[in-house]
C-alpha cells in the first residue's frame, strides 16, 4: 500500500514493522555504577533492530521511501552497492524477493567461497553479487546499472546506505514517530545518539528536529569519516530531503552535532573498544549490537558517559539501528 499522508506529501509503501519501542536499559545503568560511573545520565533504546525486513534495521525505513519512487518510475530491479557485510544490501536484497523485484549488488573485494553473515543471507535472498574488485566501486555500480538498463531490467539505483533526499525521508517520519512515543510515556529526551556514516540516518533526525523546534541535540558518532567531513553530508542531506518537504529553511554544517573521536582502525574493523560494548550490552541487556556500527557508536557513547559528557538529570537514548547478521560473519564471530 502506497501512503501519502504521514509528514510529507511524498509516496511510502508501508512494510517495515512501525513503530519500534522505545526501552529503558537499567542494567546497563547499574553495570555502569558497579564499574564506578556515578554520574551516568538516564539511558534509553530506540530499537530500529526490530523493524521487521531481514533481521531489521534502520533501512527499512529508508526503503519505504525509496521503493515507492521505484515503483513510480516503473523499476523492475534494485541496484544498490556497499560493503560485504553490508546491512544496507541485506535488506534491500530481502525488500526485493518481498516485491517480486529483481536486485543487483555492488560489493567491495573479491568473491568469497563461504559467505556468512549478511552476505550468506544475500545469497539467500537470490540477489545477483556483482564484486569491484580492485576496481573503483562507484564505477562498477554505474557500469552494472547501465548494463541492466541496455538489458531492459528496468534498474532502480539506490545509493550507498540508501542515503539520498528520498531515503532521509525515512528518518525525518521516524523523529517524529520517536517524539510522539516519548510524549505518550512523559518521557523528556535531552539526546539522541545514532551511528553515523552514509549520513541519511542522521539527517533525517536533524531535519525531524528542525522542523519540530526540537531543544534536544542528535549526535552522530562517525563510524568512518571527519568531523566536518561527515557535517557537509548530514546538512546537504538533510537540506536535500527539506526541499522535497517543501520547506525553505536549511541547516548549516555547523549545526550537525558530530563526534569523530572513535574512528579506531578504521571501517568494519572491531577493536577492543567495540568489543567491550558489544559485550556489556549482551550481558547487561540481552541486547546485541552489531560490529561495524552500533557496537561503534555504542562504545563512544559509553566513553562519553564515563568522562560526564552528559549531565545526570539528561535523558539519552540511543538509536539502535540494527545490524545482528554482522555478529556471526566468521571474521567478527571469531574475535567475540
Amino acid at each position: 500500500m502506497i501512503d501519502n499522508s504521514l509528514h510529507a506529501p511524498v509516496p511510502r509503501v508501508r512494510f517495515a514493522a512501525l513503530p519500534t519501542p522505545i526501552e529503558p536499559l537499567p542494567g546497563l545503568s547499574a553495570a555502569l555504577a558497579a564499574s564506578g560511573v556515578h554520574r551516568c545520565p538516564r539511558l534509553l533504546v530506540k530499537r530500529d533492530d526490530l523493524t521487521g525486513l531481514a533481521f531489521g534495521g534502520n533501512k527499512a525505513r529508508k526503503l519505504e521511501f525509496a521503493l515507492a519512487e521505484a515503483r513510480a518510475n516503473g523499476a523492475k530491479t534494485l541496484v544498490t552497492v556497499g560493503a560485504a557485510q553490508s546491512n544496507h544490501c541485506r535488506q534491500t536484497a530481502a525488500l526485493a524477493a518481498r516485491m517480486g523485484l529483481g536486485c543487483i549488488l555492488v560489493l567491495s573485494g573479491q568473491p568469497e567461497e563461504n559467505p556468512s553473515g549478511n552476505l550468506l543471507l544475500d545469497t539467500l535472498f537470490g540477489a545477483e553479487i556483482v564484486w569491484a574488485g580492485s576496481e573503483s566501486r562507484e564505477a562498477v555500480l554505474q557500469r552494472t546499472f547501465n548494463t541492466a538498463w541496455e538489458e531492459g531490467r528496468r534498474p532502480y539505483l539506490i545509493p550507498l546506505g540508501a542515503s539520498n533526499g528520498v531515503g532521509t525521508l525515512g528518518f525525518e517520519a521516524a523523529f517524529h514517530e520517536c517524539m510522539d512515543q516519548a510524549a505518550a510515556q512523559n518521557l523528556a529526551i535531552d539526546w539522541i545518539v545514532v551511528a553515523s556514516s552514509s549520513g541519511g540516518t542522521q539527517a533525517g533526525l536533524a531535519l525531524g528536529a528542525r522542523r519540530s523546534n526540537w531543544s534536544g541535540r542528535v549526535l552522530g558518532i562517525s563510524i568512518d569519516r571527519p568531523e566536518q567531513d561527515l557535517q557537509l553530508l548530514v546538512s546537504r542531506l538533510a537540506n536535500d530531503a527539506a526541499e522535497r518537504l517543501g520547506q525553505t529553511f536549511r541547516l548549516s554544517p555547523e549545526e550537525i552535532h558530530v563526534n569523530a573521536d572513535y574512528l579506531g582502525q578504521g571501517y568494519g574493523v572491531m577493536g577492543s573498544a567495540e568489543r567491550e560494548a558489544i559485550r556489556l550490552f549482551a550481558r547487561s541487556e540481552g541486547l546485541l549490537l552489531d560490529p561495524v556500527y552500533t557496537g561503534r557508536a555504542a562504545a563512544g557513547m559509553l566513553d562519553l558517559i564515563r568522562k560526564n559528557f552528559f549531565r545526570p538529570d539528561e535523558t539519552v537514548l540511543f538509536w539502535h539501528t540494527g545490524g545482528t547478521p554482522a555478529l556471526f560473519a566468521g571474521r567478527y564471530a571469531r574475535s567475540l
